[in-house]
């Protein structure tokens, strides 16, 4: 298993450490319940380094990422990110991700881990295609860039500390490249990927022990904790996120998972099989990805059968947990056309018995 910097930083912990996506990463410290209410109500910490960046660069740079992704690269100006997802070319996704424009031919792309080497390929065959330059038109830097993700409502109150820039007004899906504790130059941006707010630091590997000390030592007036992979999955999903492998994946378009609006059929947005959604969102799908609450006592886990009042199955969960903050028992999943709008009853199948629940809107608080 690979490691990532702070890895010695989260056994010191004590955290419940676990293999992910080749990676030993932290699963929990203090428990998923106490590190995501401590997320909603102060600010966590998690250590995302194991996600993917590749630089794109170059003349071309801007006409590689167009037509890779599903959102509109044209509409990005220089310090704004945009997420989005790349189209495969046979009607699903081949990743999620985040794009960050530095300048017209300058790109950085935030991919998932698990996907890491499956994406890489995907950005190189088609660079190729348009006859750009593998060793300086596109860098992998995934291993050398570290990442932490801190959290929360006061996370950009702490980070202020720790930075002359001011990141505190900071607009969502914007960043900077500041000075931050100590360190000349870090990515300093506001995506996030739990609902509550806060900020990304990407830095380079070296700096990562310098960057992990003094975070703490600013939040901790603030109540900052660490915080694991569990937090970050019932985060996510409260706050009606999509993961990679459960809502989308390499079978279903954006389309049918609700990524509409990062899929844009504007002119000069030609991405990779723009046809097969724009048809489908034209012709309206025959299945939709849709968050519910079950109603019954239980829990629906990814896989489990989605059934109507007569018992015919009409589609399949993608997530499903207990919501840390409000008790209820929430997921997602996708169901056929018709079964679809907001407050429709459906019943998950949990082993012999079908728990009644009913759709509902995001976030789940």
């Amino acid at each position: 298993m690979k490691t990532t910097p702070f890895t010695h930083f989260h056994e010191a912990l004590g955290a419940r450490m676990a293999p992910f996506a080749g990676y030993n990463m932290p699963i929990e410290y203090t428990g998923i319940k106490d590190e995501h209410n401590t997320v909603r109500e102060k600010l966590g910490v998690f250590d995302v380094s194991h996600m993917g960046e590749f630089w794109v660069k170059g003349p071309k740079a801007f006409e590689l990422v167009q037509k890779l992704t599903s959102n509109d690269v044209a509409a990005l100006t220089d310090g704004k990110v945009q997420y989005s997802c790349f189209p495969n070319e046979t009607g699903g996704i081949v990743d999620d991700l985040l794009v960050y424009r530095f300048s017209a031919e300058k790109y950085l792309l935030v991919v998932n881990a698990a996907n890491i080497d499956k994406d890489w390929a995907w950005c190189t065959k088609w660079a190729k295609e348009l006859g750009m330059n593998l060793d300086t038109d596109l860098e992998n830097a995934s291993e050398n860039i570290c990442q932490l993700a801190v959290q929360g409502p006061l996370a950009l109150k702490a980070m202020q500390k720790l930075t002359s820039a001011d990141v505190v007004d900071m607009e969502y899906y914007t960043f900077q490249e500041i000075p931050f504790a100590g360190v000349d130059k870090v990515i300093f941006s506001t995506t996030g990927y739990t609902g509550a707010g806060g900020c990304e630091i990407y830095a380079y590997v070296k700096d990562a022990e310098k960057i992990w000390n003094a975070v703490f030592e600013a939040g901790a007036e603030f109540g900052i904790k660490p915080c694991g992979l569990g937090a970050r999955d019932t985060l996510r999903l409260e706050a009606g996120f999509c993961l990679y492998g459960h809502e989308i994946d390499d079978e279903h378009s954006p389309i049918e998972a609700g990524l509409g609006w990062i899929t844009k059929f504007v002119p000069g947005n030609d991405f990779i099989n723009r046809a097969y959604h724009e048809k489908m969102k034209n012709d309206k799908p025959a299945r939709y990805m849709k968050p519910f609450e079950v109603l019954d006592k239980g829990i629906a886990r990814q896989g489990y059968v989605i059934e109507d009042a007569e018992g015919n199955e009409i589609g399949v969960v993608c997530s499903g947990t207990v919501s840390p903050l409000t008790g209820k028992s929430i997921g997602t999943g996708y169901v056929k056309s018709g079964f679809h709008k907001l407050d429709t009853e459906i019943f998950i199948r949990v082993r012999n018995k079908a728990l009644k629940a009913k759709i509902v809107k995001t976030p789940f608080f």
